[in-house]
């Protein structure tokens, strides 16, 4: 099996070694991808997009196409430049400034179309910007072929740390810390002293202003009998800091974190970045809950910050948009609350909210979305709340909807997030949106690449004699994309609903036509949904389509 992945990666690079050239050429927005990494450009308004992967349904399809992001001209670039890495997923990318920039890449996996079969890299490859040169940089002594773990640039070393490899029998999580000499190009294994975090892949980590590395969270399993396997979701913190006073790189400690504020929720498949400030930050993920024979996945889309200098979490509060509207409703009370300086501010220590968000497929496929914030601040009275929905274009904010497995970047003081994935029953939607905020003001989320997620290629499996295997991958995604875009909408078309009444509200809407979404919800659901499921996607499905109307 794994000489058959081997086969596959090494037709893939001779397909690669074609190209001779550089070619950087405009295009569209890269297709729906997970697993990726993004990172800021060091010298240039320019974000760097490279790897990651697409699962359609039926086969899953990996990337090692490089695209550049203009940042000022809001514009994709695709750059071919010859001798790539291999194609991969759940690789590591830093970028040093050296040399007009460096991107370098270590590790991540390949995968069989079918998702079956893995096989995990132990590479080391730099891309040199000024350039455009791909070089692998072989060295031994490096860490064993892994993904899902973690790198990080400090003081001229990539630190690397944990991680996992699967095969078709079995699996292992590292806990091991190795570093790479960007000056000697030389790999080396350290060996903290102290009790260490757990084996765990997905976690985040950080360097302090010193040179110490912070780690916290990720996710593992543990095989409890024969088939059955046991996920943990680590929510611990641990620093590894140099030991004594002295200078010397090679002695380090682990010690356990205790910090302050308020922890993210427990999750997985969060993506992580450095903020200004020295604030390291988290965003989105997934808590996998088991429910008889089934897993349900609460995603988020929020953002908890950590000031490294501090020891603190808090939760990023959005702010909203300044609104002369809004502050000319509210009086003089708003325009006090709303004075302050632009340093992002930690919220008041309150208790976290949930707040629950409904998802309808097109065929009634319901996925509820739990959404964990920081717990609210003053009490409106009802005047003001009448006067917000009045007004519902000012106070609905736009916002990247829950994911995880995204791939974030932060230049300039505004974090980017890019593409991930969220799943409505057993189907996965991978995303390619872009949204951007600036965290010195956390004021909105900007909307600059937009998608459908019902607007997405995805097969079944009685469908899988219709696709043959084809080695060049998922490339004219986006075609594939609009055409099924149109399809829906013409099936929409032809489905005549009870129309929303002048002035109706939503609930008087409701009331009227329960029992014929109900009755809908059911012929989508099948026979043997619950009543109680049923009842929750017609209700759903009606909200949808108020607000479509209205």
């Amino acid at each position: 099996m794994r000489e058959d992945l081997e086969a596959l990666i090494a037709e893939f690079q001779t397909l690669d070694a074609k190209k001779t050239q550089v070619i950087e050429s405009s295009c569209p927005p890269p297709s729906p991808r997970l697993n990726g990494s993004l990172s800021a450009h060091p010298e240039r308004d320019e974000l760097i997009l490279f790897g990651g992967e697409y699962f359609n349904g039926q086969k899953t399809y990996l990337y090692n196409d490089l695209y550049v992001y203009n940042i000022r001209k809001n514009s994709w670039a695709k750059v071919e430049i010859p001798n790539p890495p291999p194609r991969r997923c759940a690789h590591q990318a830093a970028v040093v400034p050296t040399a007009g920039g460096q991107l370098w890449i270590f590790g991540g996996e390949f995968a069989s179309p079918n998702g079956e079969q893995f096989y995990h890299y132990k590479d080391l490859w730099v891309l040199h910007l000024a350039t455009k040169t791909w070089e692998q940089i072989k060295s031994s002594g490096g860490p064993s072929g892994r993904s899902g773990h973690r790198m990080i640039a400090c003081k001229r070393q990539l630190i690397v740390f944990g991680g996992f490899h699967e095969s078709a029998r079995d699996y292992i999580y590292y806990n091991d810390v190795y570093a790479f000499n960007l000056d000697s190009f030389t790999w080396s294994k350290l060996t903290p002293s102290g009790i260490g975090p757990a084996p765990r892949s997905g976690c985040q980590m950080a360097a302090t202003p010193e040179g110490s590395v912070i780690i916290y969270g990720g996710y593992s399993k543990q095989r409890v009998k024969k088939d059955v396997d046991r996920g943990t979701l680590h929510t611990d913190m641990f620093l590894r800091r140099a030991e004594g006073a002295g200078k010397e790189e090679d002695k380090w400690a682990w010690s356990r974190l205790n910090p302050s504020g308020v922890k993210p929720t427990p999750r997985s498949g969060f993506s992580v970045a450095v903020g200004p400030n020295n604030r390291s930050l988290l965003f989105g993920g997934v808590h996998d809950e088991e429910e008889e024979e089934s897993i349900e996945g609460d995603f988020f889309n929020d953002i908890y910050f950590y000031d490294i200098v501090k020891n603190r979490w808090f939760p990023g509060q959005l702010k909203g948009p300044k609104s002369e509207k809004r502050k000319r409703r509210r009086g003089r009370q708003a325009e006090t609350e709303g004075a302050g300086g632009e340093e992002m501010e930690e919220p008041p220590l309150q208790g976290p909210v949930e707040i629950v968000k409904e998802v309808v497929a097109e065929d009634g496929t319901i996925m509820t979305i739990k959404q964990v914030i920081s717990g609210p601040g003053e009490e409106k009275s009802e005047s003001e709340e009448e006067e917000e929905e009045e007004d519902g274009a000012l106070s609905q904010q736009v916002e990247p909807c829950p994911r995880s497995n995204a791939m974030l970047a932060v230049k300039h003081g505004v974090l980017y997030v890019y593409g991930g994935m969220f799943e409505v029953g057993d189907r996965q939607f991978t995303l390619s949106d872009l949204y951007s905020i600036e965290l010195h003001k956390m004021e909105e989320w900007k909307v600059l690449v937009e998608m459908d997620p019902k607007a997405q290629e995805w097969l079944e499996e009685s469908e899988s004699d219709e696709e043959e295997d084809d080695v060049e991958g998922a490339e004219g995604g986006e075609e594939e994309e609009e055409s099924s875009e149109e399809e829906s909408e013409d099936e929409g078309g032809e489905e005549q609903h009870p129309p929303v009444q002048p002035a109706e509200k939503h609930a008087d809407y409701l009331a009227r036509t329960e029992q014929y979404w109900v009755k809908l919800a059911r012929s989508n659901m099948g026979p043997d949904a619950k009543e109680k499921k049923v009842v929750k996607v017609a209700h759903a499905m009606v909200k949808a389509f108020y607000e479509d109307s209205v």
